[in-house]
């Protein structure tokens, strides 16, 4: 049950951290495109790649290590997802009405 938490809250964590970067990135893509600033934007995305891994690894193992609903619901949650998607790109949602 520990494990479990600690799994969810570094993944909730990872969040916080992939968030502070691309808001780190964007400030410093405001600036002229120096050597400084370079290195800032290239700092944040650093930040942004370890919040990725945290995310996929922590999400895989939540998924598939049995520490959550497990494959099975994540198998079915997909399916769910793309006939949703097939039935609004049937639909037309999204295109603008002439």
């Amino acid at each position: 049950m520990t494990i479990r938490w600690l799994l969810a809250a570094v993944h909730l964590l990872a969040l916080g951290v992939g968030l502070g970067a691309v808001w780190a990135r964007g400030r410093a893509l405001q600036a002229s495109l120096d050597v400084p600033t370079l290195r800032r934007v290239f700092y944040a995305d650093t930040w942004w790649g370890i919040a990725a891994l945290l995310w996929i690894s922590t999400g895989l193992v939540r998924a598939f290590g049995g520490y959550e609903k497990g494959a099975s619901f994540v198998q079915a949650l997909l399916v769910v997802l793309m006939v949703l998607a097939a039935t609004a790109m049937a639909r037309g949602y999204g295109v603008p009405a002439r």
